[in-house]
């Protein structure tokens, strides 16, 4: 493994946007946020309609980081071994061969990820969770880094399995691309006019192994402890809201720890503000939340919760960067 620092997560992340900026207009905030999940080792689910180049993003990030990618597109009669693989077994031989299934790559990207039966999201949570997958009893180990990027569209529910609240949890980030606005979409159109090709090449950035070691330089960012027991306040107050029957569980307050881990460290900082946290709170906790029925029925949403709870909880006094530990 090669030592790195925070400045380099920062400077390779910068490459990595501006490279990536060439493919997705208008963005950078929302590609930011999904390297944050990305450098954190945690897997991201984007909600939203089609057509906002949720499948370009995945495929843009797998180019610029050279990562071995494959996506699958999940359909109700999509069987578990057409994801992690299977044993065939020759004639006249006791023993099998192993076929490893399009899990097996570094970036996998899951299409409309609902539309899969239960039995078949189970396979992929144990892929997501363990970073492994068992076949015939035969545990087989995934290629890391790995990383789960799956979508799924939330206005159309016909044919469709909801994700279970454990799987929901099992991804560190949720986010939404959004429609651009009115001049990204004209660059949109100017840029296809003008290359000639529906392709867009981009150049590598990094590389796998350089990636992972950036991960784990993302493991040594510094919290202090005011800091911690203000992510564990944020999660308790979703908790105590009157408009939740469940919130965040301490998986989401790792969950905060972990991402705001890495928004530091792609800040160039060795150290987690709380500024850091709430800048990922909404992603990585509206998920998590199961609202009371009649909140979801006034169309509030998970983000609205813990919104008002960032408003609520006090923030600890902000870290300088002479002072990191308060």
């Amino acid at each position: 493994m090669t030592a790195h620092t925070t400045s380099d997560v920062a400077r390779y992340g910068t490459a990595m946007l501006d490279e990536l900026e060439k493919a997705i207009v208008g963005k950078r905030d929302v590609l930011k946020l999904l390297l944050t999940g990305i450098f954190a080792s945690g897997h991201v689910l984007f909600e939203d309609v089609p057509g906002l180049a949720k499948t370009l993003i995945a495929r843009s990030i797998a180019q610029v980081a050279d990562l071995d990618f494959s996506r699958v597109q999940f359909t109700p009669d999509l069987v578990p071994g057409d994801i992690t693989g299977s044993t065939l077994f020759e004639a006249g031989s006791a023993s099998g061969t192993f076929k490893p299934g399009p899990v097996f790559a570094n970036l996998v990207l899951g299409d409309e990820i609902n539309r899969a039966p239960p039995k078949t999201q189970s396979a992929v949570l144990e892929a997501m969770e363990e970073r492994q997958v068992t076949v015939d009893g035969v545990s087989h180990p995934l290629p890391r880094p790995f990383i789960v990027i799956a979508t799924q569209n939330p206005i159309e529910s016909g044919g469709t399995y909801p994700l279970p609240e454990a799987q929901l949890d099992r991804f560190l980030l949720r986010l939404n691309v959004g429609y651009p606005d009115l001049d990204a979409e004209t660059e949109i159109l100017v840029r296809r006019a003008g290359r000639g090709k529906e392709e867009v090449s981009l150049d590598r950035v990094i590389d796998a192994d350089t990636l992972r070691d950036l991960q784990i330089t993302v493991e040594a960012v510094q919290v202090e402890r005011s800091v911690a027991q203000y992510m564990v306040e944020l999660v308790t107050s979703t908790r105590d809201s009157g408009r939740t029957d469940a919130g965040a569980s301490p998986r989401g307050s790792l969950a905060l720890l972990r991402a705001s881990r890495a928004w530091a460290a792609l800040d160039g900082r060795n150290f987690v503000t709380p500024d850091d946290v709430h800048a990922i709170a909404v992603p990585a906790l509206a998920h998590r939340l199961i609202l009371k029925p009649d909140e979801w029925l006034r169309g509030v949403t998970g983000a609205d919760i813990v919104d008002y709870c960032m408003n609520t909880v006090a923030m600890p006094a902000s870290l300088t960067a002479a002072d990191p530990q308060g």
